[in-house]
């Protein structure tokens, strides 16, 4: 079963990433709120297994421990309310896609040959790192409230505070920026500048480094052929 999951790790993070943000677009909203915190566990156990390889006995009791912690916190109701579990569950997810975020991009790095994982890693290296700025987002909300404005403007039954800094987050992320939420603070502010960098340096490097060994590659195929 865990070799499975290895196999298939990069297909089935990126569906539950995918679940994660877009879910709510076709589940109704009252469905989707039990249904989260599966897609979350879910998520959990699949960047596990961008931690290492298997050969590893401490990668094996991280990922293990990984996996207990992701399931208390994915399981437990996701709420608002300023209080010391949130902050501990926050802070474990944010240092979880921290560190998968690290070793999907480093997979990709090291990578040979560019193949269907290496692109679909890209893809959820991307959305990590808007996973990444929507948990830092969040967490400099609660300690320091009202550090971005225009998220009670927005509020409906439907949109809740989470979900409006996880769109400000991939919106800052791809240097978009639609001027609907704003940061206030001076943290919020720098938060801000470091969510547009990352998004930049990722494109430009990690992508670019990508594509360079698609056209090695595909020239190295040529001249074999040719040969």
């Amino acid at each position: 079963m865990w070799h499975l999951l290895y196999k298939y790790r990069f297909e089935i993070f990126l569906v539950s990433q995918i679940a994660i943000l877009f879910g709510s677009l076709i589940i109704p909203a009252n469905v989707f709120i039990f249904l989260s915190p599966v897609l979350f566990y879910l998520n959990i156990v699949a960047g596990t297994q961008f931690v290492g390889k298997q050969e590893a006995g401490s990668i094996k009791v991280f990922a293990f421990v990984l996996i207990i912690i992701g399931g208390v916190f994915a399981f437990a109701s996701w709420n608002e309310e300023t209080n010391i579990f949130n902050y501990l569950k926050i802070a474990v997810l944010f240092v979880f896609h921290l560190v998968v975020s690290y070793n999907i991009i480093r997979q990709i790095w090291l990578a040979k040959v560019v193949n269907k994982n290496v692109i679909i890693g890209v893809i959820s290296g991307f959305i990590s790192l808007g996973l990444i700025g929507f948990f830092l987002c969040i967490s400099i909300e609660l300690i320091h409230p009202y550090s971005f404005s225009g998220i009670d403007s927005l509020a409906d039954a439907e949109n809740s505070i989470t979900e409006r800094l996880m769109y400000y987050s991939y919106i800052t992320l791809m240097t978009i920026g639609y001027g609907d939420i704003l940061p206030t603070t001076h943290l919020a502010q720098k938060a801000t500048i470091v969510i547009g960098l990352i998004g930049q340096f990722y494109l430009v490097i990690v992508t670019a480094i990508v594509v360079g060994k698609f056209v090695n590659q595909n020239q190295v195929d040529s001249t074999n052929k040719e040969n």
